[in-house]
């Protein structure tokens, strides 16, 4: 598979008016975007130019956002995906996840805060081979994947950013607070229960049936990674 261009933004959007936005703005900051107005346009786009990050409207003409997304994480796509939603109910993100979204931004566009965000997700690669350890947990700084009892696992960036932080923290009670700070480091305006969301998806990925439970949550305060 050809290797995604770090600077290039795949932008599939129907609205053409914010389409131009969200392209006149990344372009004025340094990156590549290309823009499909159709969810068949954005799949061969994906295929053929294999972009780094990819921002999709939940509400495309003909197909849903949420579609598209499942059917380029069936595909073998890996890029992160960003998905523009006009509601964030946990329903909504709990759709976004199980379409194998990375994240979501929500409407109305604001320039700024969608900048942050893409920075967030193209921050430059940093050659290392860190690796974070605990017990039979391994996460790999480079390669953002997880590896446990030698099962390899995908993760989405925010899934990563929250494994990494407990793994930071062993053993250490995490409040909500402290964690949507630091992994959620851009102006979060959304309710702390996103915390819940992410962290059932973690759980699912890494915790397999009958083993002990790793991520605990500690009641009226938040979250712990510890053996038992």
């Amino acid at each position: 598979m050809t290797l995604a261009h770090k600077d290039c933004v795949l932008v599939i959007e129907s609205d053409e008016n914010l389409a131009n936005q969200l392209t006149c703005d990344l372009q004025e900051a340094g990156y590549e975007p290309i823009v499909a107005h159709d969810a068949f346009l954005g799949f061969q786009y994906c295929r053929d130019r294999q972009p780094a990050l990819i921002v999709v409207d939940r509400m495309l003409t003909g197909e849903s956002g949420l579609s598209l997304c499942k059917n380029l994480r069936n595909a073998g796509m890996r890029s992160s995906v960003l998905v523009l939603m006009a509601r964030d109910t946990i329903d909504d993100r709990v759709a976004c996840l199980e379409a194998g979204a990375d994240d979501y931004f929500l409407k109305p566009y604001r320039s700024e805060d969608f900048l942050k965000l893409i920075r967030l997700y193209l921050k430059p690669d940093v050659d290392t081979t860190e690796q974070l350890r605990f017990g039979d947990l391994i996460l790999d700084i480079a390669t953002r994947r997880a590896i446990h009892n030698g099962r390899a696992i995908d993760l989405t960036m925010k899934e990563f950013e929250l494994l990494k932080y407990l793994m930071e923290h062993p053993r250490e009670v995490l409040t909500r607070e402290q964690i949507l700070e630091n992994v959620w480091g851009y102006d979060f305006m959304g309710e702390s229960n996103v915390i819940e969301v992410y962290i059932r998806y973690l759980r699912l990925k890494i915790e397999e049936e009958g083993q002990k439970r790793l991520i605990q949550t500690v009641r009226g305060v938040g979250y712990v990674l510890r053996e038992s």
